[in-house]
């Protein structure tokens, strides 16, 4: 069985949620460190207000992909270039962060602690209906009285390290270098449709679903990279095989910092979206538009399945949940039974 036989039997659980019309289209891509890789898709990239199909060149809104696949990886390679430490608080880059009151609790916020989710800023806040000035909404974000609470994955951990990120570069989030096949300026004639949005009246192709980073500008640390599948996998093996950062970065990613995080992404754990096959120091992350990646050091492999589960609205069950944990399952499973004759032949 090649990795191409084994993607097609992977992508059996899509195929199915695509049959009960539970989403509108799916792909699923599969990538080795060495580089192999195989990828599946079918369905409708858009089904409002006309049907256009998937290719494997659909550009995909990554949603919270952003975190890990631009903000973390960002992050990390600033602190590899030596422009500041995980363990410095953000004002070291953001002096003006809480400027009117130097005992607040935000000074104190280091870039381990937002890119692991271990502070008390909220999950979410609804910026968007302040006002749509990215500039406005910036220095609100920084000045906001946050109210305490225990730690939870937080957006507003990711949209302040998306700001530390400009501060440092000089450059806007939207503008950033990428590499090909991501960006944050995609042709919305390429792009899987998301939600019909009550907010923007119209159905969202091609710019942020995200009404937060949609107020921004387009591009937040939390949310505003596009990717094709390819792109995604170009990732995916620049973290496998280390080309993307330095060790000390990669073992920062695979570290612990609580029971379910690391630095950006989630650890493996007993109900989590990679399905419960993957190695224990497995980390993956996922997307509320419908995407997903899982990386699983231990095997050298990665996966990534992306939908557009929430087109042409989100108040649906698309089952998403069972979704992601029966393919990576099945990817794991079909993987070890490539693998296994290999192993027995080098013996």
């Amino acid at each position: 069985m090649t990795l191409t036989n084994l993607i097609e039997q992977a992508f059996e659980p899509a195929a199915a949620s695509l049959r009960s019309n539970a989403i509108p289209g799916a792909v699923l891509g599969i990538v080795t460190a060495d580089g192999e890789r195989a990828v599946r898709w079918d369905g409708a990239a858009q089904i409002e207000p006309e049907r256009e199909n998937f290719s494997r060149d659909t550009w995909f809104d990554l949603a919270s992909l952003t975190k890990v696949i631009f903000t973390t990886t960002r992050v990390l390679q600033l602190v590899d270039e030596g422009r500041f430490g995980l363990d410095d608080p953000l004002v070291k880059v953001i002096p003006d962060l809480r400027q009117y009151d130097m005992n607040a609790v935000e000074r104190r916020l280091t870039f381990r602690q937002c890119l692991a989710h271990q502070t008390h800023l909220p999950a979410v806040e609804p910026l968007y209906t302040y006002g749509q000035d990215p500039q406005t909404l910036r220095a609100f974000i920084l000045q906001r009285v946050w109210q305490s609470g225990p730690p939870v994955y937080s957006d507003i951990n990711f949209m302040l390290l998306g700001i530390a990120i400009e501060r440092i570069t000089g450059q806007a989030l939207i503008d950033q270098p990428l590499p090909p096949r991501l960006t944050f300026r995609p042709d919305p004639r390429q792009c899987a449709a998301t939600e019909r949005c009550t907010w923007r009246g119209r159905v969202i192709r091609g710019e942020v679903h995200d009404e937060n980073a949609f107020a921004f500008g387009g591009a937040s640390g939390h949310a505003g990279l596009f990717g094709t599948i390819d792109g995604v996998l170009d990732f995916a093996r620049s973290i496998l095989d280390g080309s993307a950062l330095s060790a000390k970065s990669i073992k920062a990613l695979r570290t612990r910092e609580s029971d379910k995080r690391t630095v950006g992404w989630e650890g493996a754990y007993a109900g989590w979206h990679g399905g419960d096959a993957c190695s224990p120091s497995a980390i993956g992350h996922t997307g509320f538009t419908g995407t997903g990646l899982w990386l699983d050091f231990d095997r050298g492999i990665g996966w990534s399945l992306l939908t557009n589960r929430v087109h042409p609205s989100r108040h649906t069950d698309s089952g998403i949940l069972p979704l992601r944990r029966a393919t990576g399952e099945r990817v794991i499973a079909l993987f070890d039974a490539l693998r296994k004759p290999q192993a027995k032949a080098g013996e």
